[in-house]
């Protein structure tokens, strides 16, 4: 009985100790981190259409029952998106991104409101290849909002910051609107 006992303490402790592994998955920065912190600021227009032969924004779900408020993205309906991101509010001005990602019609009240998780790529100038992530609720009926932007990549590594939008164009009936975006990035 008192061999079984101690090879159980000894198991025990076998199991208890930690043993260093070195291997090429994980190094630490032995420099630390000494990137400076940039501050960029963003102004762009984004177009967000529901209708016409190539809308930007579709219904991907929708509640199996009847919703509150008709309005054009009633709640509980999520919406897929690929909105251009242009430099300025005219349908001819020059693309400079896209915004990808969906959006969640969150409010039962005829106020408007989604939650969006959109990536924002640019494909031109000098981000081009970089982009930043918004994860934020967006109440559309009021004319100034603000968006948290809450990641990056690219040029946007480690982004944090915020957008502020203001609606230049919105058809209450069908939803189209074109969004005219400043935004402040902290990036390293």
């Amino acid at each position: 009985m008192e061999k079984k006992t101690i090879l159980l303490v000894l198991a025990l402790l076998f199991c208890c100790m930690s043993i260093q592994v070195h291997s090429k998955y994980h190094s630490e920065n032995k420099n630390g981190f000494h990137y400076k912190e940039k501050v960029t600021n963003l102004h762009f227009y984004l177009f967000d259409f529901l209708t016409g032969k190539n809308p930007s924004a579709v219904e991907i779900a929708r509640p199996n029952r009847p919703v509150g408020a008709k309005a054009s993205t009633p709640f509980g309906h999520i919406y897929a998106i690929d909105d251009p991101l242009r430099e300025g509010p005219d349908e001819n001005s020059t693309v400079i991104g896209n915004a990808r990602g969906f959006y969640l019609s969150t409010s039962q009240s005829e106020d408007l409101t989604l939650l969006m998780n959109v990536d924002f790529g640019f494909t031109k100038g000098e981000f081009n290849g970089s982009s930043i992530s918004v994860v934020s609720r967006n109440p559309v009926t009021e004319p100034h909002r603000e968006l948290a932007v809450v990641g990056g990549r690219g040029k946007f590594r480690l982004a944090r910051g915020f957008a502020e939008l203001t609606t230049y164009y919105l058809n209450t009936t069908n939803g189209d609107a074109i969004i005219e975006y400043n935004v402040t990035v902290l990036h390293y």
